[in-house]
């Protein structure tokens, strides 16, 4: 079969890569797997024999008639024919007691959607996944995943570094050149490890926090405080950032998860 540009296909096909993908996710025998895309089936079939179940979502109706001629007969192997985005996951599964609760992700994802994936995953700021995976390995866009692990202060550091921080611990295990896929992308890839959790001393208004931090980041090169003056006065916003010992002049990327969380909490927006 042919890749189809139109869901971002690339085929695995390294052996180091798809080990590496394995090692990061620490499979146990009592793991029940969600895989995204799970394509011609390689990871699919190494997941199988290390797991309780996989539950792979694939968007190609003839990709999913591959994998059902191939692994269909498989006890522990689940396939649904979906769009991730738009599937029900806990109503589909409501009919396979012995799939679920599914407590970990693995996947090769199209990344076209990274985003809109991640947020299905995770959730938001303002609403956060209430059933947390246990733990998420993702091979993503290299640029993707120095976002995802990016510190303040760095030019990787964004909106998206903030949102995903704020949900889950980020951890890049390693990249993956393009000439591991067939075809290659055009770029590199990574394979990122998210670990969902609980941020302590979290927003007290998630809602505001999130409208915060799309805003903050709307103009990198503006300050924090010209940014969000449409929620709060300049001087406001200057005297808050010093109680909080931080620079009135901060631009957004300057600022740690736990400082927009601070930020936050110390607004009070009607």
């Amino acid at each position: 079969m042919k890749p189809r540009k139109q869901f971002g296909q690339h085929w695995l096909r390294s052996d180091r890569a798809l080990n590496q993908i394995l090692q990061a996710a620490a499979l146990a025998s009592g793991d029940r797997v969600l895989e995204i895309g799970p394509g011609k089936g390689v990871l699919t079939r190494s997941l199988l024999p290390l797991v309780s179940a996989v539950v792979a979502v694939e968007i190609d109706r003839d990709l999913c008639q591959l994998l059902a001629q191939k692994l269909g007969q498989i006890d522990n192997f689940l396939l649904l024919q979906a769009d991730v985005l738009d599937l029900d996951l806990a109503a589909s599964l409501q009919a396979f007691p012995q799939f679920q609760p599914l407590n970990k992700v693995v996947a090769n994802i199209p990344y076209n959607i990274t985003g809109p994936i991640l947020q299905k995953l995770l959730g938001a700021i303002a609403q956060p996944n209430p059933s947390p995976y246990d733990l998420i390995v993702l091979l993503v866009q290299k640029e993707v995943a120095e976002r995802l692990v990016a510190q303040p202060g760095s030019k990787a550091f964004g909106g998206l570094s903030v949102r995903v921080q704020y949900l889950a611990s980020c951890e890049l295990i390693c990249t993956v050149p393009a000439k591991a896929f067939e075809p290659p992308p055009k770029v590199d890839s990574a394979v990122v490890r998210l670990r969902p959790h609980l941020l302590e001393g979290a927003a007290t208004n998630p809602k505001q926090m999130d409208s915060l931090v799309k805003l903050g980041f709307a103009t990198r090169r503006k300050m924090l405080r010209n940014n969000l003056k449409g929620l709060v006065e300049r001087d406001r916003l200057s005297e808050i950032l010093e109680h909080l010992g931080l620079d009135p002049q901060a631009r957004a990327e300057e600022l740690s998860v736990e400082q927009w969380v601070k930020l936050s909490n110390s607004l009070v927006l009607v």
